[in-house]
């Protein structure tokens, strides 16, 4: 149960704890930029294989998710704001140094096969659209990516990110280009259609491997901190505890809204790709986003097609720093080193060194010519192996007085996040034992 925060007593206090006045769009940074970032290319090529090879069966999984990907992204943002600082800085003061160090290590090394897939699914769609070399074309969004980030300062960065979460209403048009049988979608979204076929549990893993995924937790709760740092009035609520009724409300809205509109994304993905590729039998050739694209343009007609390749440009723009973003804080926190986008690159050399490193090799394995799905998989496997530890880790800590002070969890989502906590764990498990049973693409 959360401990209540004592009254205010003078005047004084009382201004501080009153709520500024905020609209909903004025509440949206950190969640909303996270949900979008997790629909990236590698995601839409997930949600495409998943509309193709099963339909509609599997719209239900945007209903089911919805709720524990909100709950686990809301826990770690509250830690960030509490705390002050990311996730790798509050789980070292938690937990033994090797336990740490493995947990970072993974998370890096997961984060550059996703941006690999990543930055070949952008070069992939590009040259479906401007025709070229799409080798080429990862690699000048790649560099084009950490240029932005290492010479914009944070405060203008998120607002160009949150711009790009736009490119998302791609994905929205294209669904009703296309003919959607509504009644058979509503009742393929509320009734689950569950079977034991090992191809289906497998999408079914995938896709919850998609929706929550470890880069994610650290990308939102470093954020959280970052806003801490960068507005003078504003400390860590452990600090500042009068100030945290508003910053709760502002996280749980911009949590909620942002792991929404990723759900409501990948659902309309699915269902496109149900509509179109599924029902004219095309149900085995969809291995990148960008076929996905491809394959749509002689079903639903060129503008479709055009808006799903633009959407896989627009939504790897948005995921590659996060990815990046997210190893740079793990790693600089872990090491002390000062870590802020909105540090010029010779106060933080060191951060920038790790982003620059993480972005470089998701290009470079294009150049080496490494099977994108092939990194996809390994993606999945390394996620897999550290997402469900880290998420124990992470509910664990959000009970720690130590850490967060007062600020323990409120019900709802306490019992959230270890329902997350138990879905990653079947899934991750049975994952294991598919790839071990069938052997790995």
């Amino acid at each position: 149960m959360t401990t209540s925060v004592p009254a205010p007593s003078g005047k004084a206090e009382q201004a501080e704890t009153k709520p500024r006045e905020r609209t909903l769009l004025q509440a949206l940074g950190p969640g909303l930029i996270t949900g979008a970032a997790d629909d990236d290319p590698s995601g839409i090529a997930t949600y495409s294989q998943v509309g193709a090879q099963f339909g509609f069966a599997l719209l239900w999984t945007m209903l089911f998710s919805f709720p524990l990907m909100a709950a686990i992204q809301e826990i770690c943002a509250r830690i960030g704001r509490i705390t002050g600082v990311g996730l790798a800085a509050n789980l070292k003061k938690a937990y033994p140094k090797y336990v740490v160090y493995s947990v970072v290590a993974l998370l890096c090394l997961a984060n550059v096969f996703n941006l690999g897939a990543d930055i070949s699914a952008m070069g992939a769609a590009a040259q479906l659209v401007f025709r070229g070399s799409a080798v080429l074309y990862g690699a000048l969004f790649g560099v084009l990516s950490l240029l932005l980030q290492i010479f914009v300062p944070y405060r203008k960065y998120v607002r160009y990110l949150r711009w790009l979460t736009w490119s998302l209403l791609a994905y929205l048009v294209t669904a009703f280009l296309t003919h959607v049988p509504w009644s058979v979608v509503l009742r393929s979204t509320i009734l689950p259609a569950v079977s034991l076929d090992v191809n289906y549990l497998m999408a079914l893993v995938g896709v919850l491997g998609t929706t929550i995924s470890p880069y994610l937790f650290f990308w939102q709760t470093s954020e959280e901190a970052e806003e801490v740092r960068i507005h003078r009035a504003e400390q860590p609520l452990k600090k500042k505890p009068r100030q945290a009724a508003e910053h709760f409300w502002r996280i749980a809205m911009d949590t909620r809204v942002g792991m929404g509109v990723s759900n409501l994304v990948a659902f309309f993905i699915i269902l496109t790709t149900a509509a179109t590729l599924h029902a004219s039998g095309t149900t085995s050739v969809i291995v990148s986003s960008a076929d996905a694209a491809k394959a749509l343009e002689p079903l639903a007609g060129k503008l479709a097609f055009l808006l799903f390749a633009l959407g896989i440009i627009g939504t790897g723009l948005l995921a590659v720093p996060v990815l990046a973003g997210s190893a740079a804080y793990a790693v600089a926190e872990l090491l002390h080193w000062p870590a802020s986008l909105e540090h010029r690159p010779r106060r933080a050399p060191k951060f920038y060194g790790v982003l620059g490193v993480a972005t470089i090799g998701g290009v470079g394995l294009n150049f080496l010519g490494i099977d994108p799905m092939r990194a996809l998989f390994w993606a999945a496997v390394v996620n897999g192996v550290v997402a469900v530890p880290l998420m124990f880790l992470i509910m664990l800590m959000s009970g720690n007085s130590t850490i967060v002070g007062q600020f323990l969890l409120p019900g709802y989502l306490r019992i959230g996040g270890w329902i997350a906590t138990a879905a990653m764990l079947l899934a991750s498990l049975f994952f294991a034992i598919s790839s071990v049973w069938h052997g790995a693409p």
